[in-house]
């Protein structure tokens, strides 16, 4: 009977000492889970995911340092007042339209060329690339660090500076500035009215001597047609992407309005380009060149076009032009 008890209390102990070990072993394990939570809590409070045109990105939660990689990103920090650490440059210099905006950003490199080296140097918490450049560079810049591919379609100009104010807190002022413009586009269509009815305008850009016309959708097309509601040109309906124009075709357009770009760094091989072009007598036949309605760089000429920067100026340009 002892014997029996003996054993009877020796199996309690070790029940019990058992339940002490798995008790002592589950309050590790929930330590360690809270631990993990934890970790992964203070992980995510460091980050954040932004959806921008349709694809997510890992960013930190406070972007303090941006390198604006793109001319795109850069007249979107100029006209929100956003202060760059680095920018792309021409020819080793800010480009002079928005130097005393962007004063103080570090060379990143020249246009689609960027300098990894510079790059890493500034450590930035995010780089605005361009989506038009190839992917292999893009991949590098994401080594570096979260990378946006900026659009270059002008008809995205609201998600591009709306993400540019999400990123530096100026929402306020994005919103501002898109509503100004909306506002602004509707009295100058009101404006300009029923004068325009039946007149053809175009925007044409003269790059490497060859004159080039856009899709709707690309560089300034989008305020004449958009927002203005001028007649779309067959000729600019069907291009695919920026597009080579012969005079021969041009003639058949006969536009009564042409705003033409011309950039000399654009034009380094062929810098009389233009002044031949004037020459030219099938371009001197046209109604806009015949009645004094060809306008020349009404913005400056590496504007990009589909930006708010760029529409704002081309609508204030345009609708002065249009009414003379």
């Amino acid at each position: 009977m002892k014997k029996n008890l003996l054993i009877v209390g020796l199996s309690a102990m070790t029940c019990l000492g058992l339940a002490a070990c798995n008790s002592t072993e589950t309050q590790i394990k929930q330590s360690d889970n809270k631990v993990q939570a934890d970790e992964s809590k203070k992980s995510e409070d460091k980050t954040q995911t932004i959806t921008y045109l349709d694809k997510e990105y890992t960013v930190p939660s406070e972007v303090k340092k941006i390198a604006t990689a793109s001319l795109e990103s850069m007249e979107d920090a100029a006209i929100l007042g956003v202060k760059p650490v680095g920018a792309i440059t021409i020819a080793g210099e800010l480009p002079a339209y928005l130097a005393e905006d962007l004063a103080g950003a570090k060379s990143i490199g020249e246009k689609t060329q960027p300098n990894y080296e510079t790059l890493l140097g500034l450590k930035p918490d995010v780089i605005l690339w361009t989506s038009k450049a190839k992917e292999n560079v893009t991949e590098q810049l994401t080594k570096v660090a979260p990378t946006f591919p900026y659009s270059h379609i002008s008809t995205n100009w609201e998600d591009n500076l709306n993400l540019m104010a999400h990123l530096t807190g100026k929402e306020t002022e994005a919103e501002m500035i898109i509503s100004g413009y909306k506002k602004d586009a509707e009295e100058a269509k009101e404006q300009l009215g029923e004068s325009l009815k039946g007149k053809k305008a175009m925007v044409l850009r003269i790059r490497g001597g060859n004159v080039y016309v856009y899709p709707e959708s690309m560089y300034l097309n989008p305020v004449l047609y958009n927002d203005l509601g001028l007649e779309v040109p067959e000729v600019v309906k069907s291009a695919k992407a920026q597009e080579v124009i012969s005079m021969e075709k041009l003639a058949e357009v006969n536009p009564d309005y042409v705003f033409l770009q011309f950039e000399e760094s654009e034009n380094a091989d062929k810098p009389k380009a233009l002044e031949e072009l004037e020459a030219n007598p099938i371009w001197k036949s046209m109604n806009a060149a015949k009645n004094g309605k060809v306008f020349v760089n009404t913005v400056d000429p590496l504007a990009q076009g589909g930006t708010a920067w760029s529409k704002t100026a081309f609508l204030e340009a345009a609708t002065s032009s249009l009414t003379e």
